[in-house]
């Protein structure tokens, strides 16, 4: 069957269509959409989570110190936390603390030369006060009405925990330190010098970094004395050797 020859309109609109699509300029491509994570906000998504996540731990950590603190001392804060633990190394060497112990092994020294030449009974370093000393935060609590020390216990909970660190050939020169330290004592604190607790630690607030009960239990204050140990003398028998040499450690 023979097609019909369209109207000449409808053939005229046909020409004139196609030339516009002919003519007609490509279209650019379309703009590539950006990532909303740029290098820059990739660094403050990543700071800001470093901060909440330690900021809630440090929060979280000040807490249970809190709550296991002592009757009678005030809760420690934030910035007094910070201040405790970020001041570097609690071990670290403490020029002014270990001039204040060289001073009390020449009075010592002084006194027990006095009392040998006068034939009197040489004074005995160590004192026990009627309550744990304060500071850096924590206020000083009376002890226990009742309640007495034992040096024989405390001192096979140290020999325990230094069988953990150090061998059996370190234990003697642990003991006979801390027997002339402090007797093992909890309590002890030195008459010239103020250092406090089993291992001595000048000022006592030092033992805070191994525990917030460190006025009155054993276990905080052993261990923060081997942690002293191992980061100043490496071993016991290093420490006892410098406190034979110069009368304190």
């Amino acid at each position: 069957m023979r097609e019909r020859p369209a109207p000449q309109g409808q053939r005229a609109r046909r020409r004139s269509s196609g030339s516009r699509r002919s003519s007609a300029a490509p279209r650019p491509p379309a703009p590539r959409r950006q990532s909303w994570w740029t290098t820059k906000r990739i660094l403050i998504v990543g700071v800001t989570s470093v901060a909440l996540v330690g900021g809630g731990g440090f929060v979280a950590y000040t807490a249970v110190q809190n709550a296991n603190a002592p009757k009678g001392t005030n809760p420690l804060t934030i910035g007094e936390l910070a201040t405790m633990f970020g001041g570097g190394d609690p071990f670290a060497p403490d020029p002014a603390a270990d001039t204040a112990k060289a001073k009390a092994a020449q009075m010592l020294k002084k006194r027990a030369l006095a009392a040998s030449r006068d034939d009197r009974r040489k004074l005995d370093p160590v004192v026990i006060p009627t309550q744990a000393p304060g500071g850096d935060g924590f206020q000083p609590i009376p002890f226990p009405p009742g309640t007495t020390p034992d040096p024989g216990s405390n001192k096979a909970l140290g020999k325990q925990m230094m069988l953990a660190r150090w061998g059996e050939d370190q234990w003697g020169c642990l003991e006979k330190l801390w027997d002339k330290e402090s007797h093992w004592n909890e309590r002890a604190m030195n008459r010239y010098s103020g250092a406090y607790g089993i291992p001595q630690a000048l000022p006592g607030t030092k033992m805070a970094s191994a525990g917030s009960d460190w006025q009155t239990n054993p276990a905080t204050q052993i261990k923060w004395g081997l942690g002293y140990i191992a980061g100043r003398y490496k071993t016991p028998c290093g420490a006892w050797a410098h406190s034979q040499s110069v009368g304190w450690y």
